[in-house]
């Protein structure tokens, strides 16, 4: 048989929040602060609480991190993603996981190559978005009013920058101070650059033409501001165009990337915003006196021309010599050519006059009068004949007239009923008793009034026998039938 062994009863009893507690200060006794060398990895930004988490790993571990909400806003380096680190911190327990973590309270590059690693990576994201495409940068102003610079005002840049301006073409300066250097440098220099961008045009203070940021050499820790991701977007941003004087001719930042122009170094900024004025005066001077000395040289080519040319030309001898032998031969043909001409004039006025004598005259006096009676007499009848046509019109109009009118039918015995308004009366039906009538004859009117005895449907009063009518002429079939107000037969 195999012997167990038994527990040992008198082994002390832990809870799990007694046992997470212990463990935790005897972690944090014994590594109260590490540095810690790792790769980030894992990270995601800031949480929405602020708090930052991620990894540090190496070949063979990993290691929880975490920054709290105030340091994170306090760091002068922040976390990226594969970015090599040495992690400044205390070590610690998180009961929840049971599992250790590092609360980070700085953060350092892991020497050079990881700054130049973290560099490289940032350049090559930020030239994906277009930030470094050469399309977006503007050609510097020839001569600009204003000259901004962002730089620190206590540095010998400023001075090297005033000095080589003055030297070259004096302008006005606008300096925004800033740091250089340091965990505000970053978003001072951005800030800058959006501020001169801001100013409106004619403001009190004057909008710069022309934007220069510069900083002297340092070692490549000193200048990781002029390479933060915020100022280089303020830099590909800025409608006013941007030189970047950022170290020496060796140092390289991203914001050299995204300027519109970058200066190996701040003197050599000042170099390129300006001119020399001396040399500007001299090219002036220069164009001015070619610019005189044009048209007297043109005035010169343009007499040798004209000189050359009147010597093609012939003499006035020889433009006038046959023009003149014309005018002796037409002068000559003058005298004669004015008797005849005066001849000729002669005849047609003889001709004239014996068309014009008094019996030829006379006789177109007659034809015209036997032609103006003949007309008259055509005048005469026609005028006849056509008063004829329409007097027989208007008596046929007439007689039309007469037949249509109601007043024949009244003649023969009818008689037109109107009421007190004047309008005809066509049915009985209508009538009430003490209806006031107008009876129209063919002679005359007689007023009525109606009767009880009149009704609507009642046999109509017997007429006495007419007297006998004379015989009318048929009527035209083609007559048209005549219609008019009702007529009652008296």
């Amino acid at each position: 048989m195999v012997d167990v062994a038994e527990p040992r009863a008198n082994a002390p009893e832990w809870s799990v929040s007694e046992l997470s507690a212990a463990l935790r200060r005897t972690v944090e006794d014994a590594y109260g602060h590490v540095r810690v060398r790792g790769e980030i990895s894992g990270y995601r930004g800031p949480h929405g609480s602020g708090h930052a988490y991620f990894s540090l790993k190496d070949a063979g571990a990993r290691l929880d991190a975490v920054i709290w909400k105030g340091t994170f806003q306090r760091l002068r380096l922040k976390p990226e993603e594969g970015l090599e680190v040495v992690a400044i911190g205390r070590l610690t327990t998180y009961p929840g996981k049971s599992g250790y973590q590092i609360v980070i309270e700085a953060l350092e590059f892991a020497g050079a190559g990881a700054i130049m690693a973290m560099l490289e990576e940032r350049k090559r994201r930020l030239a994906a978005e277009g930030l470094f495409d050469p399309a977006r940068k503007v050609a510097l102003p020839f001569l600009p009013q204003v000259i901004g610079v962002v730089t620190s005002p206590t540095g010998a840049v400023i001075r090297d920058i005033l000095h080589r301006l003055a030297d070259r073409f004096p302008r006005r300066v606008l300096v925004w101070p800033v740091r250089v250097q340091g965990e505000t440098s970053a978003a001072e220099v951005a800030a800058a650059i959006r501020g001169f961008n801001a100013l409106p045009q004619g403001g009190a203070i004057p909008r710069p033409d022309v934007i220069v940021v510069a900083r002297g050499g340092g070692a490549l820790e000193d200048l990781l501001g002029f390479s933060d991701e915020e100022v280089v977007r303020a830099a590909a941003e800025s409608a006013i165009p941007l030189v970047a004087a950022v170290g020496h001719e060796t140092d390289v930042t991203l914001i050299d990337f995204a300027a519109d122009v970058r200066a190996p170094t701040p003197t050599a900024a000042a170099e390129m915003v300006v001119p020399v004025r001396s040399e500007l005066i001299a090219a002036v001077e220069d164009l001015g006196g070619r610019l005189a000395a044009a048209p007297v040289r043109l005035l010169e080519r343009r007499r040798a021309d004209l000189r050359g040319l009147s010597r093609l030309l012939p003499s006035a001898e020889n433009l006038l010599s046959v023009p003149r032998q014309r005018l002796d031969a037409a002068s000559e043909r003058l005298p004669r050519a004015l008797r005849a001409n005066a001849a000729a004039h002669r005849l047609r006025l003889v001709a004239a006059r014996a068309r014009l004598s008094p019996e030829a005259l006379k006789l177109r006096l007659e034809r015209a009068s036997d032609r103006l009676e003949t007309l008259d007499g055509r005048l005469k009848r026609a005028f006849t004949v056509a008063r004829e046509q329409r007097a027989a019109r208007l008596k046929s109009a007439g007689q039309l007239l007469d037949a249509l009118s109601f007043k024949g039918v009244l003649s023969r015995g009818f008689a037109l009923v109107r009421d007190a308004q004047g309008q005809p009366v066509r049915l009985a039906a209508g009538l009430t008793p003490g209806t006031a009538l107008d009876l129209q004859f063919a002679d005359g009117h007689v007023a009525a009034v109606t009767g009880d005895a009149v009704r609507a449907g009642s046999a109509p009063v017997p007429a006495p026998e007419p007297a006998p009518r004379r015989p009318r002429a048929a009527r035209s079939k083609k007559q048209p039938k005549v219609e008019g107000p009702t007529l009652f037969d008296p």
